[in-house]
């Protein structure tokens, strides 16, 4: 598959030419990148209205992920998730978005710069602070007793937990009511090349975004935002002013060229190493339970350690693998994220159980248990809108939250903004170590 844009990066950093033009390095530094950090010179295309070599990069990756259109985004999903809402609401009469809680805080800053008021799914028995799975018949309920349709379904999945949600009868359902599905896909990307239809625009989703830097090798921030086949056009047609809405005028041509160099990677071989990877992760996660260290069910590429079944924290987890040489992805009081790939070999990933081997054994204890989302005061709009005051978290409760949300860990968050903070959720911030928190004045 062709790489249009770094070849064109590779051609003009070995021409000798002189960069009258910005950035201010001149193609020159100490990082050793510079001589391909360009801006939107001639034959470099724009990433706004691609009609060169970006638009053919684009339709490769097009192509590899089955979609009408994927574009590029240097933003991160969290861009992605902003244009995607903003494609919703167009079609819309309603102000309403219908969404699992367990939502990225990108999904509350765009409601709020839109004017969206979340509703929620809770989930089932099973949700948690970490976890939000919805299954079918509590959205078709949920859909039923609305006074009027929301302007779309949104859900998460993976979650950070690497939970999968069942997108497939999400988005019968959704469609059932005429309603598209939209997925925050970001930590999946690799799963549209594994076997079968794993890939949320393979089970109906009609957008997702992936962040292609979470597991496809490319440099942070880069990421797709997908329109489905089945989607309706308008998505398609209006896709690249809506990313152009959240993202900056100058876009990376570094993470465009990460982007490009992926398709060629990725047209190749890469379904046999995806697969060949999940069977290593698989034989990690089996060792791991063999020597007596739970690992929850997720998607393959991941390790989620409930801590507190060992009677540890993910803190303490977390010290013992930094002590073997690892980093793991995150930890908190009840949680250890391990987010693997295959840029680490077999060898590798055996520092992981060996680090985790020989924990003397702790009576078990049980996770910090979520609270009742606060009481919907304003919306997020008027609460980000509005004049501020930052407090310790001991005197918030009554208080109406003013940034977007309390989240920690990055999952489902314990106040978002707008919302009135209730003794619960005080308490459960402080368990997590958050001192102060910005109120509404």
């Amino acid at each position: 598959m062709t790489t249009p844009i770094l070849d064109f990066l590779r051609r003009y950093a070995g021409s000798g030419t002189l960069r009258a033009h910005m950035p201010g390095h001149k193609g020159r530094g100490p990082l050793g990148c510079e001589q391909y950090d360009i801006t939107e010179i001639a034959g470099a295309d724009d990433l706004s209205c691609p009609e060169g070599i970006i638009a053919e990069s684009e339709a490769n990756a097009s192509a590899l992920f089955g979609s009408r259109a994927t574009l590029y985004s240097t933003g991160g999903s969290s861009q992605c998730v902003k244009a995607m809402l903003l494609l919703a609401a167009r079609r819309s009469g309603s102000r309403k978005i219908l969404a699992a809680r367990n939502v990225h805080k990108s999904f509350v800053h765009g409601c709020a710069l839109l004017g969206l008021e979340p509703v929620w799914l809770r989930g089932g028995a099973e949700a948690s602070l970490c976890s939000c799975r919805v299954s079918a018949d509590e959205l078709r309920a949920k859909l039923e007793g609305m006074d009027e349709l929301p302007v779309c379904v949104y859900i998460t999945s993976p979650d950070y937990l690497g939970a999968l949600q069942d997108v497939a009868a999400l988005a019968s359902v959704s469609h059932d009511f005429g309603l598209p599905l939209l997925v925050d896909n970001a930590h999946g990307a690799y799963l549209r090349f594994l076997p079968g239809r794993a890939h949320p625009l393979e089970l109906g989703a009609d957008m997702c975004c992936d962040s292609a830097h979470k597991t496809l090798g490319v440099l942070t921030g880069g990421a797709y935002l997908h329109i489905s086949r089945r989607s309706c056009r308008d998505f398609e047609s209006d896709a690249r002013e809506a990313l152009g809405a959240f993202g900056s005028s100058s876009p990376s041509y570094l993470i465009m060229a990460s982007l490009d160099a992926a398709n060629a990677r990725l047209s190749a071989d890469y379904g046999e190493e995806a697969e060949r990877f999940c069977r290593i992760c698989g034989e990690l996660r089996a060792r791991l339970r063999a020597d007596g260290i739970p690992v929850a069910d997720s998607d393959p590429w991941r390790v989620s350690v409930p801590a507190y079944e060992l009677g540890y924290s993910g803190h303490e987890l977390a010290a013992r693998l930094r002590a073997g040489a690892v980093e793991p992805e995150f930890a908190d009081p009840d949680w250890l994220v391990l987010m693997l790939t295959p840029a680490l070999n077999q060898g590798e990933l055996e520092r992981i159980g060996a680090a985790l081997s020989g924990l003397e054994r702790r009576a078990p204890r049980s996770p910090l248990p979520p609270s009742e989302p606060g009481e919907v005061v304003i919306t997020p709009r008027d609460a980000l809108l509005a004049a501020r005051e930052s407090v310790p978290v001991s005197l918030c409760a009554g208080r109406v939250m003013a940034s977007a949300a309390a989240t920690c860990p990055p999952a489902v968050p314990i106040v978002i903004a707008g919302e009135r903070i209730s003794a619960a959720n005080a308490r459960l911030m402080a368990s997590y170590g958050i001192e102060y928190v910005d109120v509404v004045k």
